[in-house]
């Protein structure tokens, strides 16, 4: 099964894949990661996304497109996937039906997890990143087992510029704008399924999720 999670930045899309793919072994395919991967690397194309990242703003789609043609089309991908962060816009919306179809793949399901801007800015205030690998931490929800440091590669954990309030607002606004439109394109195609993921932990909503996808 091929799916989509949608919802805003700080919604909780990065905590759900992660569980799916845990639990049901389909990659969990983040732009994010892939762009932080080539930030690290200091690639043009990370240099390329990076301005725009940290002002909040998404990234040209022409680079994000390229981005997921080559991932898509790996043979890890070929039982199912979750795409997280990605489509952002309808007209990446229109280029990912394209591409599936080239790549002689469908899309099953698109789940969005709504949450309102007031939790998200709380959220994110005590989100940390490892600085090396990019795994995602919460100083109160999900912390690292040994402070400041990544349980996954022994990295630095840092706070990044794009969880930093003013800049959860600024993304939120250009999820608001560009994004949320997705939820009724999607509708239109019979696929969306919408999941409140104001209250509750992350196992709750995961558990809203897996129900809705049987």
């Amino acid at each position: 099964m091929n799916i989509i999670l949608l919802g805003a930045p700080g919604a909780g899309k990065g905590t759900i894949a992660q569980k799916m793919s845990a639990a049901l072994k389909w990659p969990h395919i983040s732009t994010g990661d892939i762009l932080r991967q080539h930030l690290r690397e200091g690639s043009e194309l990370g240099q390329m996304a990076k301005k725009y990242m940290d002002a909040g703003q998404l990234v040209p789609d022409e680079v994000i497109i390229a981005l997921m043609e080559d991932r898509l089309a790996k043979s890890d991908c070929d039982a199912g996937f979750i795409l997280d962060g990605f489509p952002r816009t309808i007209a990446q919306a229109e280029a990912l039906d394209n591409l599936l179809k080239k790549l002689e793949k469908r899309l099953d399901k698109v789940v969005s997890l709504n949450v309102p801007l007031d939790i998200i800015v709380d959220r994110m205030s005590g989100r940390i990143s490892c600085k090396s690998c990019g795994a995602v931490y919460h100083t109160r929800n999900m912390p690292s087992l040994k402070e400041g440091i990544c349980d996954r590669c022994g990295g630095e954990l840092i706070t990044r510029i794009d969880d930093q309030p003013e800049t959860v607002k600024k993304r939120y606004q250009v999820y608001e704008e560009q994004t949320a439109p997705l939820i009724e394109y999607y509708r239109a195609k019979k696929k969306m399924i919408e999941i409140d993921g104001r209250s509750g932990g992350a196992e709750e909503v995961y558990e809203k999720v897996k129900r809705s996808i049987r």
